[in-house]
């Protein structure tokens, strides 16, 4: 993964863009006034970071993972509290 912290673009930037080799996540997506030579024009400014293709499946893949777990725990915790309420 790449972190280019915070980034500036003339064109308003997808929050995911996939490309042949990469998963460019963009966030935090912000419009600026900017004045170039008196002439105010809009720019975006935002934070973006590359993964690649497979850094990307492994992150969705360990984010799945994490909220099957926590899934779990609450379907546990909700047969605990059904049984204490005499069901």
């Amino acid at each position: 993964m790449k972190d280019y912290g915070r980034v500036k673009s003339t064109v308003k930037p997808k929050e995911m863009e996939i490309d042949a080799y990469s998963v460019w996540l963009n966030s935090d997506i912000h419009e600026i006034s900017v004045a170039y030579d008196g002439i105010a024009s809009a720019e975006y400014e935002f934070n973006q970071k590359q993964y690649t293709k497979d850094e990307y499946i492994a992150l969705v893949d360990e984010r799945n993972r994490n909220l099957e777990n926590k899934l779990t725990d609450t379907q546990l915790a909700l047969c605990d509290v059904y049984e204490m309420i005499g069901g």
